[in-house]
């Protein structure tokens, strides 16, 4: 299983990257999202998932772990292929695809081109009962400052639920929430600072 690769950008297309690593073109299918990280002639680290098929072997790349993790998800739903995946990726952040899972926002995923309505709420429930289930089998400790108040607490809890989503463990979460300012921050601010803690 590839982990990551880690090369020179040889080519670029509108939803492929071939990343250059010894001596060898690696061609990765990618959303709108991390080609927007990417150019021509520059050392990238992308992380990788693997769809192995009869007749096929692709990879798929992408410029930050929680991408990845949005679109393993994203393909654990029925009905939800990889193709269909990335198109939700081109059209929404993993942040943002978490909160509108969470919200039960259809419109964020039917945004996406080939998306419909059936698809959208597929996902959401699917993925929605997915992290209730987790999150009802694991007594979740909030990172809020002394004295902090319930909306602060109410916050954290929301983020902690959204990166769930993103298929992060209690453990790494709370870990990233550590050093975050849960009172000053709203919800996807929240998420967004312990994504970017995920990735130091």
């Amino acid at each position: 299983m590839f982990y990551y690769i880690d090369g020179t950008v040889a080519e670029l297309g509108s939803s492929l990257a071939v990343v250059d690593c010894g001596g060898v073109g690696f061609a990765l299918n990618i959303s709108l999202n991390t080609l927007q990280y990417l150019q021509v002639g520059e050392h990238v680290r992308l992380y990788t998932s693997e769809i192995v098929k009869e007749d096929a072997f692709e990879l798929y790349g992408f410029y930050a772990k929680s991408e990845r993790s949005a679109f393993e998800l994203l393909i654990s739903v029925s009905g939800v292929g990889p193709k269909a995946a990335l198109s939700i990726l081109s059209s929404s952040t993993p942040e943002n695809l978490a909160m509108a899972i969470l919200a039960g926002d259809e419109k964020t995923l039917t945004v996406a081109p080939g998306i419909g309505k059936k698809i959208a709420q597929r996902v959401i429930y699917e993925l929605k009962d997915k992290v209730a289930k987790e999150n009802s089998a694991v007594a979740v400790p909030v990172q809020t400052g002394i004295g902090a108040a319930s909306g602060a607490k109410d916050k954290a809890a929301d983020a902690v639920a959204a990166l769930s989503v993103l298929g992060y463990g209690i453990i790494e979460i709370n870990a990233a929430l550590k050093d975050v300012d849960t009172d000053a921050l709203n919800t996807e601010g929240i998420v967004k600072a312990a994504l970017k803690n995920m990735m130091k």
